[in-house]
């Protein structure tokens, strides 16, 4: 807040405007960009990590193992992402009291299930009641971050086992002939040639989980959508120093170009990231790069 926002109803314009746009709850809004963002950085490697394993999983000669991980891949896939993210923070949240309820709370005697209600000691609460509020707010996070991995890790894992599909069969072979074991044909030949081929599909699903982040508030998360919502909507003089109208149209404005920037800078950066993995390759993107004049 500026020195001069002492008294909105005497200020010009853009004091006016100026101190609008630094009051505390626009400071939650800017800070809800900065997790929308965080949660990219860290969900996108979290997915593809748990996307890669799904699929290495999913070719293990372990027929036991191969079947889970595509079991995983097809109800993931199958069920509605917003009837997942209900259920799935709530079942692991839960999850997660009852475990510390058995630990935290041995001679608790009453059941857990009482009728339709959870009910578990006070000390197995996640998070605590009398915990900070940056730990509640860290903890809806991580479970965030969770939910998000396992049902984008799920696509991951289907776009990754298709590239590694896609890779000749006679590499492999050749690797074999050359004396390699089954593990260093995948690690040295298979895994480094299928990226080219997975790019497309990840590439997609990075813009997916872009256009995904709204679904922050579905887990108790305030996002960038949520506080467009709020602070868009009709002030009055009642409620607050600085009364508008409804904003709401320029709060969501403001938004599309935010999301359209962001998306603006994905496709730049997933295009010279694909020339760098087709550079060699025996791929139509490799050809023309081949062919292109110096």
């Amino acid at each position: 807040m500026f020195s001069f926002c002492t008294d909105p109803s005497m200020l010009p314009d853009w004091q006016w405007l100026a101190c609008y746009l630094t009051t505390g709850v626009h400071l939650s809004l800017y800070w809800s960009v900065v997790t929308v963002l965080l949660l990219l950085a860290v969900t996108a490697p979290v997915a593809l990590a748990f996307g890669f394993a799904i699929a290495a999983a999913a070719r293990s000669q372990f027929r036991p193992l191969a079947w889970l991980a595509k079991a995983y891949i097809y109800i993931v896939r199958g069920v509605p992402d917003i009837a997942f993210f209900l259920f799935f923070v709530i079942a692991l949240d839960q999850a997660i009291e009852y475990l510390r309820h058995r630990v935290l709370c041995p001679g608790w005697e009453d059941a857990v299930w009482q009728g339709s209600d959870f009910v578990v000691c006070q000390a197995a609460k996640m998070p605590l009641s009398s915990s900070p509020q940056w730990v509640h707010e860290g903890y809806g996070f991580a479970l965030a971050v969770i939910t998000f991995a396992i049902v984008f890790g799920a696509f991951a894992a289907n776009v990754i086992f298709g590239a590694m599909r896609a890779v000749p069969q006679a590499q492999l072979e050749t690797a074999a002939a050359y004396g390699m074991t089954r593990r260093q044909s995948f690690w040295r030949v298979l895994v480094p040639q299928m990226w080219v081929f997975a790019l497309p599909g990840l590439s997609n699903l990075w813009m997916v989980l872009i256009k995904a982040t709204p679904l922050l508030f579905l887990l108790g998360v305030e996002d960038i959508v949520y506080w467009a919502r709020e602070l868009g909507g009709t002030k009055t003089p009642k409620f607050t120093d600085y009364p508008h109208g409804d904003w709401r149209m320029w709060y969501f404005l403001a938004l599309l170009v935010f999301y359209l920037f962001l998306t603006w800078v994905s496709e730049k950066a997933l295009d010279r990231l694909m020339a760098r993995l087709t550079f060699g390759q025996a791929t139509s993107g490799g050809e023309r790069q081949r062919k292109a004049p110096a």
